[in-house]
């Protein structure tokens, strides 16, 4: 039957009523939807609050950076303020590996800029557990620039700066270099960093993923610069120092070499130089050339230590200038051992024999003084203890206590053997004979007034021993070759034998001269070593006396040091019979 429009009408209006849920399961829903944000906010309390550390780092290290704000080194210049070290601005690479997007042709082009392997730039940027590592140190401003025209993200430029060295290999040994982090290594590079280095600053900032700055968040830290120092080197001294070294250990043969000028009045080192030497802009070969054989080596003086002995002599008034000794025929026994001279003198004042250079009356002299008094003259020199030069690895040589001297030993040190020193050491020591008595302390660095000695002898034993050292440089004495004209010249040579394992080597001397001028009153003292000269010649005399004299005679030009003798003092000295020097 066909249902009526009522009927129907009733059926699609209860079709289109909503069916209601039950009751537990509208409960559950809703508390469903509750835990679901009661999650959701314990989430975003644990990371906006207990966490927040966490994500704060985690976003610095995509967008932030502390970058490192490098001091300026302190520059080092001569007592005339040349430069001889200063710091030029550079630009380190370096990248952050998680942020580095490169191509295969950006890192063939990144690697010719900066000149390494592509392999070791594939190498670096894989390390993703390091948000810093440099690609390349210390490279020329507008280089670096080229780098970053690459547009590469996650390389970025840090400004560093590069030391240079003016004066190149001439004031190695004085000056040192410094490692990549631009602290000193050697010289007085290293002895003061803590004047020259400055302290690093840092500085916080945004940066996008092309290394621009988007923003400075602060200056976490304002460096420090470094101080200027001013050394008391004179750097055209420094340059006749080592030009006339280099040149006498390479016509002699010799294996190395030294040489220091002092000015007498103040103890300030005006030119230092060695050989083997290096060059501090790319130094290589260092465990040869780097050593500064004047201050941390040690040798046996020779005949330069006499006048100390002389000296000892003179002031326990024993002996004069004019007293007689029989060197005999050139030999002296003690007990089994034979001190000998070159050639004999026979009787000779003691003036005679430091011009003679005799050992054996060195000997005698020596052998009539008491142990101690002899010690002491050695010690009060600075002998057996460093010169506080302050330099690293400085050397303090060996002075045995005089209550193990047996009598050889004692005789053997009157002329320089059984007793070593530096270089350095034995300029010093020499002040106090150009000084009336007074020897004074060394400094690397330019004093403003001189400073105050330490009297060790006489003032008339110092002009009686600058006497007798004139004469070792006219005719008679061992070293004409150290004369200069228009100046009067006091010093003294020195030959030994050189010491190896505990043994002396027959055929290899080490070779020496140090005196002073003007001898009237002395303002240069100056000493060189040659070691193992090879090329004929050994004697003090013929090997260092020139250089002294050489270098000497332009140092007295250059300060405008007034003459004390005519031009036409100098004795000739070819054909002149040589006067040899036992070794």
């Amino acid at each position: 039957m066909a249902q009526s429009a009522a009927q129907i009408l009733s059926k699609a209006r209860a079709q289109a009523m909503p069916m209601r849920l039950p009751s537990w399961r509208r409960r559950a829903l809703l508390i469903g939807l509750m835990l679901c944000f009661a999650m959701l906010l314990g989430r975003a309390v644990y990371l906006q609050g207990l966490h927040r550390d966490f994500l704060q780092q985690k976003g610095d290290q995509r967008y932030g950076r502390t970058l490192s704000i490098f001091a300026h080194r302190g520059m080092i210049t001569d007592r005339n303020n040349e430069p001889l070290a200063i710091s030029t601005p550079v630009e380190s690479v370096w990248a952050s590996p998680p942020d580095v997007e490169i191509t295969p042709q950006q890192t063939k082009n990144l690697a010719e800029l900066l000149q390494i392997k592509p392999g070791e730039i594939n190498k670096k940027i894989k390390n993703n557990d390091k948000n810093f590592i440099y690609l390349k140190r210390r490279m020329p401003p507008e280089a670096a620039a080229r780098v970053m025209q690459l547009g590469i993200p996650g390389i970025y430029l840090q400004r560093e700066y590069r030391r240079f060295y003016p004066a190149g290999d001439m004031s190695a040994h004085i000056i040192g270099f410094t490692g990549a982090e631009d602290i000193g290594q050697e010289g007085v590079e290293l002895v003061y960093q803590h004047w020259l280095g400055g302290k690093q600053g840092s500085r916080r900032v945004i940066q996008d993923r092309q290394g621009h700055i988007i923003e400075e968040l602060e200056e976490v830290k304002v460096p420090q610069e470094g101080r200027d120092l001013v050394l008391s080197i004179d750097r055209r001294i420094q340059y006749l120092a080592h030009r006339e070294l280099a040149h006498a250990v390479e016509i002699n043969k010799a294996k190395a070499g030294s040489i220091v000028v002092l000015d007498s009045r103040t103890g300030e080192v005006l030119a230092l130089a060695n050989q083997p030497t290096y060059n501090p802009n790319a130094p290589t070969n260092l465990a040869v050339s780097a050593r500064n054989r004047a201050i941390v080596d040690t040798f046996e003086p020779g005949s330069t230590l006499k006048p100390f002995t002389v000296a000892t002599a003179l002031e326990a008034g024993t002996f004069k200038p004019d007293t007689l000794i029989n060197t005999g025929n050139g030999k002296y026994s003690i007990g089994p051992a034979t001190i000998s001279d070159a050639h004999p003198v026979g009787i000779v004042t003691v003036a005679q024999v430091i011009q003679k250079s005799s050992n054996v009356g060195a000997a005698k002299i020596a052998l009539t003084l008491a142990p101690e008094a002899m010690w002491r003259m050695f010690n009060q020199m600075g002998f057996g203890s460093t010169s506080h030069i302050g330099f690293p690895g400085e050397a303090s040589g060996h002075l045995r206590p005089w209550q193990h001297w047996r009598p050889i030993e004692q005789a053997t040190m009157a002329y320089g053997h059984g007793i070593s020193l530096s270089l350095i050491q034995l300029a010093r020591a020499y002040t106090a004979f150009a000084n009336d008595g007074e020897i004074k302390p060394i400094s690397l660095l330019k004093l403003n007034e001189p400073p105050i000695g330490q009297h060790v002898i006489s003032a008339q034993t110092a002009k009686e021993i600058r006497d007798m050292l004139e004469l070792v440089v006219q005719p008679g004495g061992t070293a004409p070759r150290a004369q200069i004209a228009g100046y009067r010249v006091a010093g003294k040579t020195g030959t030994a034998h050189k010491l190896l394992n505990g043994q002396y080597a027959e055929n290899l001397y080490v070779s020496s001269f140090i005196g002073m001028a003007p001898a009237t009153n002395p303002r240069l003292i100056i000493a060189v070593m040659i070691d193992e000269p090879s090329a004929g010649e050994y004697y003090g005399g013929a090997v260092a006396a020139p250089v002294f004299s050489n270098v000497m005679a332009g140092a007295l030009r250059i300060l405008a040091i007034p003459q004390d003798a005519p031009a036409s003092n100098i004795a000739p000295v070819i054909n002149a019979p040589e006067v040899k020097e036992s070794v």
